[in-house]
């Protein structure tokens, strides 16, 4: 049955209802390495793509496609991945279309650690990310040319929170042939990439879908709207015969799978030698999340926002961030939020970077750590923490700046929040 709404499809959508051999409703755990095959025809047609079915945990595990099928249908895409870390899965997500020598287009607004792997990792694979504001969608197909492969960004990005112009660049990049790789991390639930012209979305699931703050791990999701084997020479991974799997060339060796070469050549090749699977034990934890991520994501994006408006209305508070209080084209762009602003935030203080400090160990209810989206109210120093590996210049494009303080408003009660804020602003 295919499930209209995110409440449903968190606890009803996916290849799972109940397991066949107990009956058991909530997934079980399958912790093992291997599967036995039925026999050696079995084994064989399963090595050579004939047949899709378990081998190795690495690859491919029961308790992990419950929830890469359900996470699949909460974005509207055809299939998923499941990996061991949100960094994991932006790195797939890139090298499953790049060789050396080839580049990708990327938006400025980034994580400190994306923007760490593009701006220096990946130039030790040969290839080349090219930085460009998304202020004017644009400058995406300014800097495009024949080896460009993808472009990427994040929907809600952290720290700026400028919401990026999905619809407009996606469009530029279909007119030319080139997908956009979509982070939705900050925004499961309120925003839906793949509907807006996405090609592959992605999740780091340690935050939001997690939601507990127990279990690191990455997904993603292939929208199956892309068409791969039209895009002939500016995809040669999917294209052309793969040494690394018996010549196969992807777009026509899973064509009766469906539109799934790009997940389908990420799972049996990426997945297999660079080896970065989700435990069977994290996808059980995620599912336990994701079956209340939409009540969460409600709480959430609302005491966000009561957040913002106390923050802008303190004597002591020089600026706020959130969605809630743009304007301008800033505010037409956040309109692609549905139910909600997103929970992360930012501030500076009139006093500055060293009261930012002050305010950050003043508080009590709130945690320091370098996570996002717990169910838990949590504060950081992005500048000091999570973007330090950049330059002046680098934390300036992602929008960080030396006063900024980070907060991931949590589902406690909107009073506890701001008594919490309150009390560390007075100190």
């Amino acid at each position: 049955m295919a499930y209209l709404h995110p409440e449903t499809i968190a606890l009803h959508g996916g290849s799972h209802r109940a397991d066949p051999n107990t009956g058991s409703v909530a997934v079980p755990i399958h912790q093992t390495t291997a599967f036995q095959f039925q026999d050696t025809g079995h084994a064989a047609r399963l090595f050579g793509l004939a047949e899709m079915g378990n081998i190795y945990s690495r690859i491919m595990n029961p308790t992990n496609d419950a929830l890469e099928s359900r996470i699949a249908q909460l974005e509207g895409g055809a299939a998923a991945l499941s990996v061991g870390s949100g960094q994991a899965a932006t790195a797939f997500c890139v090298m499953n279309l790049c060789e050396a020598g080839d580049n990708i287009v990327s938006s400025t607004d980034l994580y400190g650690g994306t923007w760490n792997l593009f701006a220096n990792t990946m130039k030790q694979f040969g290839i080349e990310v090219r930085f460009v504001d998304p202020a004017d969608p644009e400058n995406f197909r300014r800097a495009t040319d024949a080896r460009t492969r993808c472009y990427y960004a994040e929907t809600l990005p952290n720290p700026k929170l400028q919401v990026f112009p999905i619809a407009e660049v996606a469009a530029i990049g279909r007119e030319i042939g080139v997908p956009l790789i979509m982070d939705n991390t900050a925004a499961p639930v309120i925003c839906k990439p793949l509907a807006l012209g996405a090609a592959v979305v992605m999740h780091s699931t340690t935050k939001w879908i997690g939601g507990h703050g127990t279990s690191i791990g990455g997904i993603i999701v292939d929208g199956g709207n892309f068409d791969w084997e039209a895009g002939g020479e500016r995809f040669p991974t999917l294209n052309k015969p793969d040494p690394s799997y018996h010549g196969a060339v992807w777009t026509q060796a899973v064509k009766a799978m469906g539109p799934v070469a790009y997940i389908i050549r990420m799972r049996t090749c990426l997945l297999r030698d660079l080896g970065a699977p989700m435990a069977p034990f994290n996808a059980f934890m995620f599912l336990q999340g994701l079956e209340t991520l939409p009540l969460r994501m409600e709480r959430h994006c609302e005491n966000a926002t009561k957040v913002a408006a106390y923050l802008a209305g303190h004597p002591k508070v020089a600026s706020v961030t959130h969605p809630s209080l743009f304007s301008g084209e800033a505010a037409r762009r956040a309109a692609i939020l549905k139910g909600g602003m997103g929970s992360l935030l930012g501030f500076e203080l009139k006093a500055g970077a060293e009261a930012g400090k002050t305010f950050i160990e003043a508080l009590k209810m709130f945690y320091h750590v370098a996570n996002i989206g717990d169910a838990r109210s949590l504060a950081i120093h992005p500048a000091t923490t999570t973007h330090s590996q950049l330059t002046v210049e680098e934390q300036a494009m992602s929008g960080v700046t030396p006063g900024y303080v980070r907060l991931s408003i949590g589902i406690e009660h909107i009073d506890d929040i701001i008594a919490d804020l309150s009390q560390a602003l007075d100190a």
